[in-house]
């Protein structure tokens, strides 16, 4: 299991203190210092969509108008930090946020 995430990151914390209390193994990957390659950001993009830009971040509302509207592969690549975190990578299953929903998908709970 990889949890791509930021290490500053409250809901990537959680995430990773709650899975690894489950007795699970986990990778944390800082998106940050290993960007997400293009072949990620293409996945991550086909698996959840628009829901992946984190619209209501700081760097979200640092962005131009035309900055916004630009291709969001092309936004992640630039701004790590607007990925909505964490994204979990579970075998082949991908999961986003850390609601409960994902959190008893994960933990199995």
């Amino acid at each position: 299991m990889i949890l791509y995430g930021i290490p500053s990151c409250d809901s990537c914390r959680k995430a990773l203190k709650e899975i690894r209390a489950a007795g699970q193994e986990v990778e944390f990957r800082d998106i940050r210092t290993e960007p997400l390659t293009e072949a990620e950001r293409g996945e991550f993009l086909d698996a959840f969509g628009d829901a992946l830009i984190n619209r209501a971040s700081t760097t979200w509302r640092g962005l131009s108008e035309e900055e916004r509207a630009g291709d969001a592969g092309a936004l992640l690549a630039a701004n790590p930090t607007l990925m909505k975190r964490p994204v979990i990578r579970e075998g082949e299953s991908l999961h986003l946020g850390w609601k409960p929903d994902t959190r008893a998908r994960v933990l199995k709970a």
